[in-house]
């Protein structure tokens, strides 16, 4: 270490004004501390700000500096706002007669948020929405987020964080180049901004012009001469050099191996795809790290509050050279980015400033007091990689056969992201195909007796008329004509009872009912349909019965007066009333041998004409609430079955069934589901 330090002639006086303003919570000025002394504050790349400064212990302003109102510090002379902070802490000493008053930039109002147990902002969402999902957190929306250089889709996870601040300054330590945090406070609500830090050189320190004292600190414990980068995928279908350097998945320094000894390195970047692109990033970084890391500090003065010198203000993150006298009388320039800024005394000595400066260019998370460069790039956050898979069923269902998926869980499954269930369901669909008989039998089989209509009205035509058989009637009378009267009126009887038969009967269509007879120990009692085609015929006989009944017949002759013998006949058209009715009858089918035999298929689909009015549907043994026929991304996550921890159980095969409750169904079903999982089995093929 080399430590070098001179007087340093301010050649400038001013009359500096600093005005420290104070504010309610909700931002409502209180006044002016116009007796405020001692005023410092402390910035610090990346994490939060620290200001303080005192007040005589009988100021009246003393009754407005409240804890967590707001102090506004700004350098009036060159009209610099340094920033928003809050008070916190206040410590009086009698001894000195003053009262100190701590302060912490208003970023520390993240803290008053917290996230209450788990939480996983999204799966590949990119820096920004997670950057969104933390402030959306905020219970008073004092920030929002502003400009965010970095697109990224690292996972993150937060559980029980006692404030937003840590989860929000988390979200990128694991990128590999630099980064800035940087805050608009002069609107609100105020505005958080993470940004790519200059990279062009925007001023100096000089030994003997504006620095007054310079601490050199060489650190070889961060030396790294040999790098192993990798890039996408993880386990063992992660990406390496190996297909591009000679089969060697390491670059190395040998010159720095020689003079430090071997320092490894495992460099992981996931947004390399390509091995080329991969190897060359790595070998850029290790060109920075084979040589040790040089830590540097310089207090100096801050010429830019005179007017001429306004152009050297040198501030936080900007990248600068240090320019400091080497042994042999020559000069050393380094060229450092400035990670701290400090004054100490804004109303006393204000053109004192300090630096914490770092020459890690690419690198500014390394220089953070907590050191993290070893989760330099995609570390933890990346180990993984996020998977969306789906489980299909389709399948006829019905009160007691349901629809079933079985999912697997792996035990190494990180995180469960969701798990969504759709469903459609349509009409039972079936095949028909023809069965074997089974055996010989015989039966004697009886028709049931079956009524048919006679067709019913009057039937006439010749086939029903009468003729009277000869009769001679002999007149003895003679002379005039004369007719004769009712009297002459012939009646016939048709002797009693007769009956018409028919022996053939034509049928339109019949269906018969064939029963067996008592069943056998082969085949039960079963009845067979006979459809008898428009032709058939049965030969049967029916009888009609006939009632007595004779038929009257009116007429009149008019005959001259004579005499006469006379043969003579009568016919006569006649009908018979008969009235609508039906004929019993009985057909005997003979015993019936029927053969071991099979039925031809008839190939074709069958749909069933009625849904069900609603579903059950069950996950790991749990009735849940839809019911409805079909369905959209229904979350299944808070129905599956949960360890003692409330995490969803691994190593096991998640069940869902879905059935109708009152009716024949097929069910089309189709579960949806992410997680997070790491691959550590396995080998490449």
């Amino acid at each position: 270490m080399t430590n070098k330090s001179i007087s340093l002639e301010v050649l400038f006086i001013l009359e500096v004004n600093n005005i420290l303003t104070i504010k309610t919570k909700d931002l409502t000025e209180l006044g002016i501390l116009e007796n405020a002394y001692k005023i410092s504050y402390e910035k610090h790349l990346n994490e939060l700000w620290s200001a303080s400064f005192c007040l005589p212990i009988d100021d009246p302003k003393k009754e407005i500096c409240e804890p967590f109102n707001v102090v506004e510090i700004i350098e009036d002379q060159t009209n610099e706002f340094i920033g928003l902070f809050r008070i916190i802490p206040e410590e009086t000493r009698l001894l000195d007669n003053e009262v100190t008053y701590q302060l912490e930039h208003v970023l520390a109002t993240l803290l008053d948020s917290v996230l209450f147990k788990y939480h996983q902002p999204g799966i590949n969402i990119t820096t920004a929405d997670n950057i969104q999902y933390i402030l959306d957190k905020q219970k008073t929306k004092h920030w929002k987020k502003g400009t965010v250089a970095f697109r990224r889709y690292f996972q993150y996870s937060f559980e029980n964080e006692n404030g937003l601040l840590a989860p929000i300054l988390s979200i990128p330590k694991p990128f590999n180049v630099p980064y800035e945090w940087t805050y608009d406070t002069v609107n609100y609500p105020w505005t958080l901004n993470l940004v790519e830090p200059t990279e062009v050189v925007t001023g100096e320190l000089r030994w003997g012009k504006n620095m007054g004292s310079f601490d050199e600190v060489i650190d070889p414990t961060e030396i790294v001469n040999r790098i192993y980068p990798l890039g996408a995928g993880e386990g063992v279908n992660q990406l390496d050099i190996t297909s591009v350097n000679n089969g060697v998945p390491y670059l190395e320094d040998a010159e720095s191996i020689a003079k430090y000894g071997l320092r490894e390195y495992i460099w992981i970047d996931g947004r390399f795809t390509n091995a080329e692109s991969l190897k060359a990033s790595g070998q850029s970084i290790l060109d920075q790290w084979k040589i040790p890391k040089i830590s540097l500090t310089a207090k100096g003065a801050d010429l830019s509050v005179k007017p001429e010198f306004a152009h050297e203000k040198n501030r936080l993150g900007d990248l600068v050279n240090i320019i400091v006298p080497d042994n042999l009388g020559g000069e050393k320039v380094y060229t450092v980015r400035i990670i701290t800024e400090s004054k100490n005394d804004l109303t006393g000595k204000y053109e004192d400033i300090d630096f914490g400066l770092n020459n890690k260019l690419d690198d500014i998370a390394t220089t953070q007091a907590d050191q993290e460069r070893k989760q330099q790039v995609n570390d933890a956050y990346s180990m993984g990689a996020t998977n969306i898979l789906n489980s299909d069923q389709t399948d006829n269902a019905d009160p007691e056969h349901p629809v079933k998926f079985r999912i697997r869980i792996p035990e190494d499954a990180v995180n469960i992201n969701f798990m969504e269930l759709s469903w459609y369901t349509d009409y039972f669909r079936g095949n028909h195909k023809g069965a074997k008989s089974g055996g010989h039998y015989q039966k004697e089989s009886v028709v049931q007796s079956k009524s048919t209509k006679s067709g019913g009205g009057n039937t006439s035509g010749p086939s029903s008329r009468t003729t009277s058989g000869p009769s001679s009637r002999k007149t003895s009378a003679s002379g005039g004509g004369g007719t004769s009267g009712p009297s002459s009126r012939n009646t016939t009887t048709s002797g009693g009872e007769s009956s018409v038969s028919s022996t053939t009967k034509l049928f339109p269509k019949e269906v018969l009912q064939i029963t067996s007879g008592p069943s056998t120990d082969v085949h039960e009692a079963h009845t067979h349909l006979v459809n008898i085609s428009g032709d058939g015929r049965f030969d049967h006989n029916h009888t009609v019965p006939l009632p007595a009944h004779s038929h009257g017949m009116d007429h009149t002759h008019t005959v001259p007066s004579h005499t006469h013998d006379m043969d003579h006949t009568h016919d006569m058209d006649h009908t018979h009333e008969l009235p609508e009715h039906t004929h019993d009858f009985e057909v005997t089918i003979p015993p019936i041998e029927i053969p071991e035999h099979t039925h031809d298929p008839i190939y074709g689909i069958y749909e069933h004409d009625a849904k069900p009015t609603k579903l059950e549907i069950k996950v790991d043994g749990t009735i849940i609430p839809a019911t409805t026929l079909q369905g959209e991304n229904l979350d299944l996550t808070p129905y599956l079955m949960k360890d003692n921890k409330g995490n969803i159980q691994r190593n096991r095969f998640a069940e869902v069934e879905i059935r109708p409750v009152d009716e024949l169904a097929r069910i089309s079903a189709t579960v949806i589901w992410g997680l997070f999982i790491r691959s550590q089995k396995g080998v490449t093929l």
